[in-house]
């Protein structure tokens, strides 16, 4: 835990002159401990309600907190749950809440909470990640319009005492209770500005920083919450979070100084950063995904077997080790190991066919399917315009081109906001993206082809089969059986291929050797509260 005795250094003053160069404001007291956080991509919103991106999540989770939180090794310990009871059937679950405030000062209670969940339910609130609520009772049916959200499974006892009510027992809450989608709101606040709530001259937040300025494509500024309840081991003053949408230029203003970290980095230049600043590289495993997305409502997707030609004409070897280059491990499976209490087995059942084999396959089920020279497999891949995606995009483009010169995939490129919104509204055919665990379990994977999970289910998969087997999976209390399950339903949607994997993630971050608190994790979750800057000669003491 962080001291509240601050250090004042040379290095506060290297930090303040960046906030100059990056932002164009004036430089800050000398005394003042700013943070400068490369953040991949520019917000599309941050109201947890209608946030989507882990670059959103970024900065949300240093504004607010839930009942639960993150430690810095990215493990859910209380948040604004004191403590909390759980039935002996795992239904239901009471929270004590603990004595905190707003940053306006007035309290947060109970109703914040039952606020909050009844205005993600709520369908005209219009939130894309409602359908990560649905294990909590009603939350399913009132985001249909089918019951109002005043029924769903949340309700307040007094101002401190919260219950839940669940719709299956999910050993996993406390790592879903740690997600913004699940963080209060402050009812009194929304009420007076509606929409505009989330403004910097309204907000009011829970977390350790409260929001100060917000300029589009430039930064995000965030400044210290006298009233959060940690804030005597909170070190920062004021954080910058930075749209790095070119990661190579971050890492330049890493190396300069004009950044402290950056979250992402080309895996191309690993061996050159080791060299050069081997202090600043941060590789380990990471709980995701990349994947692509087939639009199953478009006729020519909509057989399996044409959906499994794609997948296995994808050099993922290739992709990993020639292209990304940062020991991301090759994926066939959705679900990426490591995850708790899950061991699985799933595989494409073409995975250990050589991949030359398997573009003759391929062709030969596009060949049955109609398509061959005189009426071309045509379609789009739509790919985002950051990190190494558009390094990825003519790879695979030529991979499906080395089934037969007849299939003619086309490049479309987007920014990031733009391309999650497309898929969203299924405007798309082939599609890339990657998925981040919100919290460690398989159902946090397996809920994206539930069909009830449109439009976080970008390729609209509907299997009603995988859809109860879920379900029944997750009203299995034996967590042996639960997996089994869980794994059946995954190799299930593998074998229909909705999703082609392609590898899963490790986190590529560099962070300055001055900033202190930073643990490795495989969330990669890093809350500011829990940074600051290494000691030198000058004490504040």
């Amino acid at each position: 835990m962080i001291g509240s005795k601050i250090v004042k250094s040379a290095l506060v003053s290297v930090s303040v002159l960046a906030l100059a160069a990056c932002s164009g404001s004036e430089p800050t007291d000398s005394d003042t401990l700013v943070l400068h956080r490369g953040n991949n991509a520019e917000p599309l919103s941050l109201d947890p309600h209608r946030a989507s991106g882990t670059w959103e999540n970024n900065i949300i989770g240093d504004m607010f907190m839930g009942l639960f939180t993150e430690n810095p090794e990215g493990e859910p310990i209380p948040g604004m749950a004191e403590s909390w009871t759980t039935s002996d059937d795992g239904l239901t679950w009471t929270f004590t809440l603990r004595d905190a405030n707003w940053s306006d000062g007035e309290p947060v209670t109970a109703e914040d909470f039952v606020f909050a969940w009844r205005r993600i339910s709520n369908p005209d609130t219009g939130a894309p990640y409602v359908s990560l609520l649905f294990p909590i009772a009603g939350v399913e049916q009132s985001s249909r319009g089918e019951i109002d959200p005043s029924e769903i499974g949340v309700r307040a006892i007094d101002e401190r005492t919260l219950e839940v009510t669940l719709v299956n027992p999910a050993p996993y809450l406390p790592g879903l209770l740690t997600h913004y989608t699940t963080f209060p709101m402050p009812d009194h606040v929304i009420a007076q500005h509606g929409d505009e709530w989330i403004r910097p001259e309204n907000i009011q937040t829970n977390g350790a920083f409260r929001l100060a300025d917000w300029r589009t494509n430039n930064y995000v500024h965030l400044v210290r919450n006298d009233q959060f309840f940690d804030n005597a081991n909170t070190c920062l003053d004021e954080v910058y979070f930075y749209p790095t949408v070119d990661n190579s230029a971050a890492g330049r203003r890493v190396r300069n100084g004009e950044l402290d970290l950056n979250m992402e980095f080309p895996g191309q230049q690993l061996d050159f950063l080791r060299r050069e600043i081997p202090d600043y590289v941060r590789v380990h495993p990471f709980m995701g995904t990349v994947y692509f997305s087939i639009n199953t409502t478009m006729d020519q997707f909509a057989d399996p077997q044409v959906r499994n030609a794609l997948g296995m004409a994808i050099d993922r070897e290739f992709i990993a080790n020639e292209i990304l280059r940062a020991g991301q491990p090759p994926a066939y499976a959705f679900v990426p190991p490591g995850v708790a209490n899950y061991d699985s087995g799933v595989r494409a059942s073409w995975a250990d066919i050589p991949v030359e084999e398997r573009r003759e396959t391929a062709r030969e089920i596009l060949e049955a399917a109609g398509y061959g020279p005189d009426n071309p497999f045509r379609f789009e891949y739509a790919y985002r315009a950051t990190g190494d995606n558009p390094r990825i995009a003519p790879v695979v483009q030529n991979d499906w081109s080395a089934i037969a010169d007849w299939v003619q995939p086309e490049l479309i490129v987007s920014d990031t906001q733009i391309h999650y919104d497309n898929l969203r509204a299924g405007a798309f055919e082939v599609a890339d993206g990657g998925w981040i665990a919100d919290y460690n379990d398989a159902y946090n994977f397996l809920f994206l082809a539930e069909f009830r999970s449109v439009p976080m289910n970008y390729p609209r998969y509907n299997n009603p089969d995988y859809d109860a087997l879920v379900t029944a999976a997750n009203s299995e209390q034996d967590l042996e059986r639960r997996s089994a399950m869980m794994a059946e339903a995954e190799q299930m949607m593998i074998d229909d291929m909705p999703f082609i994997p392609i590898v899963y993630y490790v986190n590529k971050n560099l962070v300055s050797p001055r900033v202190t608190g930073w643990e490795d994790n495989l969330v990669n979750i890093h809350r500011s509260r829990y940074l600051c800057f290494a000691e030198s000669e000058t004490d504040a003491g």
